[in-house]
């Protein structure tokens, strides 16, 4: 990669944090109203005619993008995502988007920790410690044994250990599936599924809010592609560290428009784990680069 690729890749999941933590808040909005299910429900079909159009586009057609090496973990990764996006709408609800974001950054800690029995990597004793310190952070969040302590603040991270096995998933299925296959049966099996669902629980929607849920589908779609698009035009290892900016973004969203004000633990916490995950991260890249050799 070139190092104008690179900058342009950075830039690309910048943007795209940014997007995501724009959808985060009008997903809260919109579930204050109306069922988690519905909104998820009508956001997975836009996303699904999405891949399908892109899916449409490459060489080959849909076919290439519907052979899968593995289709039944394909259908489980499509189903944990989106049970994993309609659990962590309900903690934006419950806790407020600083809260949620706070606890689910855990979740490249629990790819690291979960990685050696799921994938048979070897996780050395410096990313254990740092798995180990992301977890106190997680505490100082969680506060359990005091007072103040919600069980709702739960939910944010079983929605991190949904997606971590869902992005421990997508390692695995990517050893025989191309990135095009993995998306496609991500939206599709998530439209199928939340469907099944999101029927049983629609509500008549105010024309005003129809505007709300048009912009989620929007950044939806944008987000995803700017997110292909940065992977596409540089390394992973240059452009992930760049993911933990959705935090301070969904930060000031939920001060300046929903009027939250997170604690110190919050904080404290919160630069805890991001600590931990940019560790971890890095000692991902040391042993990459030495085991190319160089």
């Amino acid at each position: 990669m070139t190092e104008q690729n690179t900058r342009l890749g950075i830039g690309l999941m910048v943007l795209t944090t940014c997007i995501f933590a724009l959808q985060d808040g009008i997903s809260r909005h919109l579930a204050e109203h109306y069922s988690v299910l519905m909104v998820v429900m009508i956001r997975y079909w836009f996303f699904a005619a999405f891949v399908i159009a892109v899916a449409a586009r490459q060489a080959g057609g849909l076919a290439p993008a519907i052979r899968s090496r593995f289709p039944v973990l394909q259908v489980l990764r499509g189903l944990l995502l989106a049970a994993e996006v309609c659990v962590m709408v309900v903690g934006f609800v419950k806790l407020g988007l600083v809260a949620s974001h706070a606890v689910f950054i855990c979740y490249p800690l629990l790819v690291a920790a979960l990685s050696g029995p799921v994938l048979g990597e070897t996780v050395g004793w410096r990313r254990w410690l740092a798995i180990g310190a992301g977890f106190v952070g997680i505490l100082i969040i969680l506060q359990p044994g005091l007072a103040v302590f919600s069980p709702w603040a739960l939910v944010p991270l079983a929605a991190a250990t949904l997606f971590a096995t869902y992005a421990l998933l997508t390692r695995y299925v990517a050893r025989g599936d191309s990135a095009a296959v993995s998306f496609f049966w991500t939206g599709t099996v998530g439209a199928v599924a939340m469907t099944a669902v999101g029927l049983w629980h629609w509500e008549p929607m105010a024309p005003g809010d129809w505007f709300w849920m048009a912009a989620l589908c929007c950044t939806a779609a944008l987000g995803h592609w700017c997110l292909i698009r940065a992977y596409e035009v540089a390394e992973a290892s240059a452009v992930q560290p760049f993911a933990y900016l959705q935090l301070p973004f969904a930060a000031m969203l939920g001060f300046f428009v929903f009027d939250e004000r997170p604690g110190w633990n919050v904080v404290l916490g919160a630069c805890v784990v991001v600590s931990a995950g940019l560790f971890t991260l890095w000692r991902e890249q040391v042993r990459a680069r030495a085991r190319a050799g160089r």
